[in-house]
């Protein structure tokens, strides 16, 4: 059998993901994936009609996977709103597969939605749907409703910001989230 064969859509799913990893979103191209995959690009025609397909297809995997099954994975804890937080702080920091373009794909997402906005209508969902479920963490911990929203800003601004410095560590993001965590279920802060 040849490789042609054995790729799935996920396998150019995740190409896709590591062009837009390396390169933003004018990286997306069909022979560039290919080529950086060893494969022919008439193989991408066994599983998406075009490249915009293909976009579509990847938007939904980002939309379930990042967001959606990591808001499941932490309800589904059922613990306190601090510990829920913390695992939040945790899954959103941790294994940023090189195989789906590592740590730089979120920021790439919200580069491609400065220029696409089909895409930046999909961000912009995505945000207020990570923002309305650490809010209700917040909200979960004792804080009243505006000041939950206030405190999942900050939180989530503070992760993205925290991402873009230049050498920073995953590890190093973890443990700077879970000290302003801290603050923030300070009822002072």
């Amino acid at each position: 059998m040849t490789k042609k064969n054995t790729l799935k859509a996920e396998d150019w799913i995740r190409g896709a993901f590591r062009a837009l990893g390396a390169g933003g979103p004018q990286a997306i191209r069909v022979e560039a994936i290919a080529r950086n995959m060893k494969v022919s690009k008439g193989s991408f025609y066994w599983h998406f009609r075009d490249l915009g397909t293909l976009k579509v297809a990847m938007l939904e995997h980002w939309v379930d996977i990042a967001t959606f099954e990591t808001i499941a994975k932490v309800a589904q804890k059922g613990e306190g709103a601090y510990a829920q937080l913390l695992s939040l702080i945790a899954l959103a920091t941790g294994d940023q597969s090189a195989d789906y373009g590592g740590p730089r794909v979120e920021a790439a997402i919200r580069e491609w939605a400065r220029t696409e906005k089909s895409v930046a209508q999909i961000v912009e969902e995505v945000e207020a749907a990570r923002l309305d479920f650490v809010a209700s963490l917040f909200l979960k911990a004792g804080a009243d409703g505006e000041a939950s929203r206030q405190k999942a800003r900050l939180l989530y601004g503070a992760m993205i910001g925290l991402e873009q410095l230049p050498g920073s560590e995953p590890e190093q993001v973890r443990r700077d989230l879970g000290r302003l965590l801290e603050r923030l279920l300070d009822n002072r802060a």
